[in-house]
């Protein structure tokens, strides 16, 4: 676990694929705010793009982040958005994390592995609530793209603007062919 002089610091950590930011990932974000004074936002698995899973690069999923919360009117100085690469070794994995980090005390996941892996390394956890699960998931909202279906409100406008900008509906259809 990482050590810091000021343990009254409230920096916690959130990490997710965002494959792409929907509005659950929002109202995570907006929750874990409630717990902390800082959150440090993971961009998971940052090294895979352009398959069904991972479709967006890690810079498009980083700008689709950083837009939707200054839409949400959430100040950029109350997060950090780092891109973590994954490393294929689970007993290595927190400690990967927190040497691509700065300090925190407190991690948020719905991720039972990560659960497990943080809680393992003497973490404080928070499991957050996760909103309309059905509707609010990347594999459904991919699902929803391929199929020409209504995904653009399930996601912040500003990264259904990002994934027009970057023909991220065509680029998931092609992969799919």
């Amino acid at each position: 676990m990482q050590i810091h002089a000021n343990s009254k610091e409230r920096r916690g950590i959130l990490i997710g694929r965002m494959q792409p930011l929907h509005n659950g990932h929002i109202q995570v974000i907006k929750d874990t705010f409630k717990e902390v004074d800082e959150l440090i936002i993971g961009i998971g698995s940052t090294q895979i793009s352009h398959t069904l899973e991972n479709p967006f690069t890690a810079g498009e999923r980083t700008l689709m982040v950083k837009k939707s919360l200054t839409e949400e009117g959430i100040e950029g100085d109350k997060y950090y958005i780092i891109p973590i690469t994954d490393i294929m070794n689970n007993a290595m994995w927190v400690s990967h994390v927190e040497m691509l980090t700065p300090y925190f005390n407190k991690v948020f996941s719905g991720n039972p592995l990560v659960q497990q892996l943080f809680t393992e390394a003497g973490y404080e956890l928070n499991v957050p609530v996760l909103f309309n699960r059905k509707l609010l998931s990347g594999t459904k909202i991919r699902d929803l793209m391929i199929n020409d279906g209504g995904w653009e409100d399930l996601v912040p406008k500003s990264t259904a603007m990002i994934i027009k900008k970057i023909n991220g509906v065509e680029r998931l259809k092609h992969i799919y062919r």
